[in-house]
């Protein structure tokens, strides 16, 4: 019985996690949406539904190469992950659009807010 609490309080803890991942990618997102030529995203549902993209691409990649997308996570190889991760996720979600070079200039937006709002270092 009290293994099976054991459980149930550590899933609570990755399903908070996991939430204040989301959250965190959402508000990141956003400022770099904002601050990003070239870089848009329509609405409320497009940003939450492009933070959820991101921060499922961000697990696939760390699960299987063990690198983080992140520009300050990995060096230039994390930078230019950044900058595919947030062109790829256009064909992903409808309402949000960038270009080439909006996502490059975002990567490094989103790399120096990431590093400032706590809470998303340990993807």
């Amino acid at each position: 019985m009290e293994n099976n609490q054991a459980n149930t309080g550590s899933s609570m803890g990755t399903v908070g996690q996991m939430l204040s991942r989301f959250v965190a990618a959402a508000i990141i997102l956003a400022i770099t949406a904002f601050f990003t030529p070239g870089f848009t995203i329509s609405n409320f549902w497009a940003l939450a539904l492009a933070a959820v993209v991101l921060t499922v691409m961000d697990y696939l990649i760390v699960k299987f190469t063990g690198l983080h997308a992140s520009p300050f996570g990995k060096g230039f190889v994390g930078f230019i992950l950044a900058a595919i991760v947030l062109y790829v996720t256009q064909y992903f979600v409808a309402g949000y659009s960038i270009s080439w070079i909006a996502a490059i200039i975002g990567a490094v937006i989103y790399g120096v807010v990431d590093y400032i709002i706590p809470g998303n270092q340990n993807m």
